[in-house]
């Protein structure tokens, strides 16, 4: 048992728990990050980044991660690289477990993002972030006149597919059945788009690749479990997201996806426990909306500490 009680826990890491750091930090309120084992969040699997303002020739996800993390620990950000086990937010304040020694805090903010569902397909490790994405948005720009797929049968699969017309000279639309769980308005505009395919029972059961990356796919047609193989150079799984909230354990109130639901700004229903990114953020999804959000939390959270007193 720690006596030890911490102005501010930030579970998480990644641009939003990296800037909710920076900005806690610089308000001296002398704050704790648990990072987790995979430190930087969603981006360490992002190659190249070109739409975060301030970096005209791109920066490398891995990289803007370290350069963020650095800057944050400049100015007093402590960060230990553990998972966070359990939680206990009944009462102040709040206890933290992390390997099985316990942390106090009067505030927490949560940043642990959301992970991409991914299909588990032979060959996917390899080739993420070297063919393979979860984010047109992201990645589109990188795949001008080339063929690439899109995977998945709702909205974002739909959204992704008519973003991809942009830059790709064709995108194909894989969807495991004939059923679509999109709207039909954005399944109608996918649909008519002169550059997508739309290939029904079709499944991703290997990516093939050659020197330069992601050449192409073999596709297996669950009726039958026949197969073919179709070429491209780029892939989009648009099958979800999965916040990571499960150590939680229920004790804040979450949307039916397991989402955070932000209360009061980016206070949740647990007064002094904030949280930023995509662990509440389904629409947007950018590292800088996620900074923006980390910046918002910890303003919040040094305002609350503040008229605590």
């Amino acid at each position: 048992m720690t006596d030890d009680v911490r102005n501010v826990i930030i579970i998480g890491s990644g641009p939003a728990g990296y800037t909710a750091g920076l900005y806690s930090a610089r308000a001296l309120l002398e704050p704790l990050m648990f990072a987790g084992y995979m430190s930087g969040g969603q981006l360490m699997l992002t190659s190249d980044i070109e739409n975060f303002p301030g970096y005209p020739e791109g920066i490398g996800g891995p990289e803007m991660m370290i350069q963020l993390r650095e800057q944050a620990e400049k100015f007093g950000l402590e960060v230990q690289d553990k998972n966070v086990e359990k939680v206990d937010f009944s009462e102040r304040p709040f206890k933290v477990w992390v390997e099985g020694e316990l942390f106090l805090s009067k505030s927490v903010i949560i940043c642990t993002g959301a992970e991409s569902i991914w299909l588990g397909a032979e060959g996917e490790d390899e080739q993420k972030g070297r063919g393979i994405s979860t984010c047109a948005t992201c990645d589109g720009a990188f795949f001008r006149e080339q063929e690439v797929l899109v995977i998945g049968g709702g909205d974002s699969a739909m959204e992704e597919a008519t973003f991809l017309t942009r830059f790709a000279s064709k995108v194909t639309l894989l969807h495991r059945r004939d059923v679509f769980r999109a709207s039909k308005v954005m399944y109608e505009r996918a649909a008519k788009h002169p550059k997508i395919e739309i290939k029904t029972f079709s499944s991703v059961k290997s990516w093939l690749s050659d020197d330069s990356g992601l050449s192409g796919a073999i596709l297996e047609d669950p009726r039958d479990g026949s197969t073919e193989e179709i070429s491209c150079t780029g892939a989009f799984i648009a099958i979800g997201h999965k916040p990571i909230t499960g150590f939680l354990d229920k004790q804040i109130e979450t949307d039916e996806s397991g989402y955070i639901l932000a209360k009061i700004h980016t206070m949740t229903s647990v007064p002094g426990i904030f949280a930023a990114g995509d662990v509440v953020d389904t629409r947007y999804r950018q590292a800088i909306t996620a900074a923006g959000m980390g910046c918002q939390a910890a303003m919040d959270a040094e305002k609350w500490l503040e008229d605590q007193h």
